[in-house]
This record gives structure tokens, sequence and C-alpha cells, in this order.
């Protein structure tokens, strides 16, 4: 890991390893902050060995740049958690929210209805929690795509790990019901229209016995977070099953979405693996004993299935695997580790749908304010009024992390 802090094969010396070090980390965008956290060490001391201040062993430089690679932009492959759900078996809404998650509910919105059959919920960002004076139901934590994001950005905060939060749901009683591994393809390894074809020729090898595959624009006919912008998609497994694969092209995505020209997309591809209720506990109870979602994400996708390159004198079980399956699962490849992307929850979504479908208006209004000195806004303005959401959103908005997180008791 530490050869690129050598030049022309020869070791740095400690100065020359901290400049490199550093620049690095400005490279990759990571504050003092998080990389300490990462780390396990404070702030302060990592400032201190990148002024020099303090001598750098052996042993932190390994621990610095393994803290460090797993912010690294420029892996081929990063593995992240992309879907999260639980439910607990308390009406303790209250519990859940203070001890599981450690957020301050004061600082969360409160609406009277919910999802699922649930009757009301609490939420900031994407980040929801579900409750019902029914029992059986108990409160139910949901966090999509966006709510990893964030509520990483949260454990990052309080110094936790996912690993540690799951060992907190799972010592209180949470029952997984749904958990989504998402692996990042940066390089384009992964080519959805070629294990189409595949799926297609027989070269697929799977215990699933159905896949389906929709072209980059085509609507996805069921619940998708962005059912048009997945470009070409693969599901490979029932959509009804406890186990199955969606893989689809990322770029695309991030193109419908936010511009982003498709060849500087950040990420090309995403093979994400969706498990639910038994097969999601069993992937966390792995997760939990081995440490190692690599080990985890792959068995779990070597066990359904792999992609082979037809062999016509052999039998179809003694088919190779193609080339690019057998990069993607691991052959001769840097190993593949759970990454975060902490980001704190922000009114883009809402900027954005203001910018498209209010601004317009608003410029409209200012330029007949112009010509004509009529000002339309100020009057519309002496009449609105903030809701009680409004006002907790503000908050919301206002407040450090540091004063939404809560430290768990002893």
């Amino acid at each position: 890991m530490s050869q690129f802090f050598r030049k022309g094969g020869i070791a740095l010396n400690d100065t020359e390893w901290i400049q490199d070090f550093a620049d690095r980390r400005l490279q990759y965008g990571v504050s003092q902050t998080k990389l300490a956290v990462m780390a396990g060490i404070s702030r302060e001391h990592l400032s201190r060995i990148e002024s020099g201040k303090v001598a750098v062993t052996e042993e932190m430089k390994v621990k610095l740049l393994e803290a460090l690679e797993k912010f690294n932009p420029e892996a081929p492959l990063t593995m992240l958690f992309d879907y999260v759900r639980i439910r607990f078996p308390t009406l303790d809404i209250g519990h859940i929210i203070k001890d599981i998650l450690q957020l301050n509910i004061q600082y969360m919105i409160h609406e009277d209805f919910g999802h699922y059959s649930y009757t009301e919920h609490y939420y900031i960002g994407d980040i929801f929690v579900y409750t019902s004076p029914d029992e059986e139901k108990g409160v139910l934590l949901e966090l999509k795509g966006k709510g990893c994001r964030q509520f990483e950005s949260y454990l990052l905060a309080q110094e936790r790990s996912w690993y540690d939060f799951l060992m907190d749901a799972l010592v209180d009683g949470g029952v997984m019901k749904r958990l989504d591994l998402a692996i990042n393809d940066h390089t384009g390894m992964l080519d959805i229209p070629e294990l189409t074809e595949k799926c297609r020729n027989e070269e697929c090898v799977s215990v699933f016995r159905s896949f389906k595959s929709y072209a980059s624009g085509e609507l996805v006919k069921h619940e998708e977070q962005d059912k048009a912008g997945m470009g070409y998609t693969l599901y490979i497994g029932s959509l009804k099953s406890e186990v199955y694969f969606c893989v689809y092209e990322k770029s695309y995505e991030q193109y419908i979405k936010l511009g982003i020209p498709i060849e500087e997309a950040p990420i090309k591809n995403r093979f994400e693996i969706r498990l639910k209720n038994e097969r999601a506990y069993y992937a966390v109870r792995d997760l939990l004993t081995y440490y190692d979602a690599e080990q985890t994400a792959f068995s779990i996708i070597n066990r359904y299935v792999r992609f082979v390159d037809k062999e016509a004198d052999k039998k179809r079980s003694d088919w190779k695997l193609s080339v690019r399956w057998a990069w993607f699962i691991g052959e001769n490849r840097e190993p593949l580790k759970l990454t975060t992307k902490p980001e704190p929850y922000t009114l883009d979504r809402t900027l954005r749908w203001i910018q498209r479908q209010v601004d317009p208006t608003l410029k409209m209004l200012e330029t007949i304010t112009a010509k004509t000195g009529i000002d339309y806004l100020k009057e519309i303005r002496k009449s609105t009024k903030l809701t009680e959401k409004h006002y907790k959103i503000i908050e919301q908005q206002t407040t450090s992390t540091e004063d939404v997180i809560l430290e768990k008791e002893n």
C-alpha cells in the first residue's frame, strides 16, 4: 500500500513521506478531521504529524495509509451500504433514535402519517424512523441511498462505524428487513450489454432461473429510487426473492440527475446485492463475524452467479470464467474494502426543484417589476407564513452535526 509513497524504488525519508501523504490527502479531498476519525486518532495529533512536530512511526504510517485509502476516489472498485431497513420489536421510538441512531430527536421532523402501514414517522433529511401502535409492527428504520450517506456523516462524528451500528441494532433485537450492498465500478470493467448478451447465450451460470434487462432510458417497471435514469440495467434473479442482483450504468443515472457528462462520471457501473429478511440477517451476521465486506459480498455473488466464455468441446460446468468477470470478483486486483462517503443533509434536492420549477417564474416577476414598478413578489411575501415544519428545517440546516448527535450512555 505504501509503494506510491516511494520514488524510483527508494524509500522516502519522513519529511518527504509526510509531504507526499499530506498532498495525497488534499488530492482525495479529505479533511484532517475526517481522516483522523477514520484512523482512530485525534485531529490535533494528525495536524502535528503533518506539520512535522512529532515523529511518525512505521506502524502509524500503515494506519494512516489504510485510513486514507478508504477515501481513494480512483480505486477501481468501492463498496457501500446503499439501503438499510431494520425493524425493532418495541414501540419506544425515542429509544431507537436516542440509543441506536444516537441522534437528538428534537431536531427531527414529526409527521402523523407513514408508509408500510405505519401511522407516523420522524425524519431528518433522508433518515426515516416509522412507528405504529401495533406492537407486531414495532419501530422501522429506513435508510435509502442518500439516507445511508447522511447517516455516515453522523457515524463519523460519533466515531462509530457501520459495524458498530449494526451490532448495536442486533443486540437491541433489531430484525433485518433489507440490506443492499453496492459495488461501484469506477473504471468500466463491467459491460452491462455484454453481461446481458451472456445471459441470453447461456454463458451465465446461475442458480437463479430468470433475468430481465432494460435498455438505456427504458422505464423500469417496478419500485426503483430512480426508475428512468439507470441506463442499461440487468436484473439477475426474481425481484420477489430474498436475494437478487441489479447491475446498471451508474454513469447514465448521474447524467440524467446531475447533468454530469457520461465520460466524466466518477462511477461507471454499479453492481447491487439486494437482500431481504433472512438473507439480509445472514449477511449482517457474516459482516459482524469476519469484518470483511469483500468476503461477505463476493461469497454471495459467487454462490449465485458466474459469467463464463463458451467452449464448444467442454461441458458448460467446465467453461472458464470470462476475463472481465474474473477480475471483478477478485482475480489479480487489489482487495476491496467497505468504504464510506459521508454527505451532510443539505437542501440540494429542494434547490434543484426551485431552480427548475420556480425560479423562471420569479425571474419573470422581477422583470415585470423592473419595467412597471409593480412589485408582485413583495406583495406575495407580505402574506407568506412559515409552518412549524419550515422552522424545523431551518433549525436542522443551521445546527452543527455535533449538536445533532448524542453520545451513547454506558
